[in-house]
């Protein structure tokens, strides 16, 4: 089992034909393109969720990180064990933002082994279309990826991908074989109150970017004591277009009511709800945000719950906080809940 290079080459064509795809300003006119055009109103049509500007924007990050040089500087860290047997790995991935499991995806076929993907209903469309594309630019991955949406048989590790209460599940069913389970996450940013205008728009695209779904949006901030939020609203104000969403609308609207009629005190831009909250998880149209008066003590208290947190946001000497507007461009060695997925498949295969 190892890294064929054969297989990069296949990703990273398929990075640059994602690449060619976005680009707006060339006609697409192959038949690949589309097909994947067709998709994208298929994917809407069925999950409003996912709009063009979501889908495209995923597909451009995609399309940025899967170059030969990076997938080449990726693999380089780890030793591959040759002549290795493949092993079948069963894939539950979530779909609450366009190809949400694409990184395990990817994983598994650089690594040698196979593929069984169990989709969400709601991202059913983009990688079957992905999977083709490989298999037409390098034959040798035909059988080597199937999905199913029955029952999982006849493989040898789990990466599963869900809720809270899912990963329980996750853990009863698949506990005994090697397996990769993941639970709720969520980011967060820590503001100082010296942040530019700047930053704080950045800072928007990690709350505002695929409605506030995945669990690398932000949805909380930690401010300090005297924060003037003014200055937080005056930056993001320029994605108010997101309430003409009507699924977001309907969730904003909701949320509004519910805080009202408990008698909750909100800050309200008339797109985006504030309220003051201990927790991380907050509804979709709202923010949580937390005061406090020394960052010292924030650190201290966000050491104790990194298991709660999948990005940091701003400072960076806050659990090695990362710059503003970089949540949702993950990178391949930015790995879900900091678990190495290519050191966790290697050891499947132990010399």
């Amino acid at each position: 089992m190892e890294a064929q290079p054969g297989i990069l080459s296949a990703f990273s064509n398929l990075g640059k034909f994602l690449r060619d795809f976005c680009d707006t300003q060339t006609q697409k006119t192959d038949k690949w393109s589309i097909e994947l055009e067709e998709i994208i109103k298929r994917g809407k049509q069925s999950n409003g969720w996912f709009t063009r500007e979501n889908v495209i924007f995923a597909l451009t990050q995609w399309g940025e990180v899967l170059t030969k040089e990076n997938l080449e500087n990726w693999l380089r860290a780890y030793s591959f064990k040759p002549n290795s047997e493949p092993k079948t790995i069963a894939i539950i991935m979530a779909g609450n933002i366009p190809l949400v499991g694409f990184h395990d995806f990817i994983c598994v076929l650089v690594t040698g082994h196979k593929v069984l993907a169990k989709l969400s209903s709601n991202d059913n469309l983009l990688l079957p279309f992905i999977a083709r594309y490989l298999t037409f630019e390098n034959a040798s991955l035909e059988g080597k990826i199937r999905f199913t949406e029955t029952k999982l048989e006849a493989f040898d590790a789990v990466i599963a991908t869900g809720s809270t209460n899912t990963g329980r599940y996750f853990e009863y069913y698949f506990g005994k074989y090697p397996n990769i389970i993941r639970k709720n996450r969520n980011s967060i940013a820590v503001l100082s109150g010296d942040e530019s205008q700047e930053a704080l728009k950045a800072l928007g695209q990690d709350i505002f970017q695929y409605f506030g779904l995945g669990c690398r949006s932000v949805s909380k901030l930690f401010v300090p004591e005297d924060y003037d939020f003014k200055i937080f609203f005056e930056a993001i104000f320029e994605y108010q277009s997101i309430i003409d969403n009507h699924k977001y609308a309907n969730n904003y609207d909701y949320n509004k009511a519910v805080f009202l009629m408990s008698d909750f005190k909100v800050l309200d831009n008339n797109f985006l709800l504030l309220k003051e909250d201990e927790n991380y998880g907050s509804p979709i149209g709202t923010l949580y945000f937390e005061r406090y008066s020394k960052i010292e003590e924030l650190t201290k208290k966000l050491k104790t719950e990194t298991e709660k947190l999948q990005c940091v946001v701003g400072n960076s000497n806050v659990l090695n906080g990362i710059a503003f507007g970089t949540t949702q461009k993950p990178g391949l060695m930015d790995y879900a809940d900091n678990i190495d997925t290519i050191q966790f498949l290697l050891t499947l295969n132990p010399s």
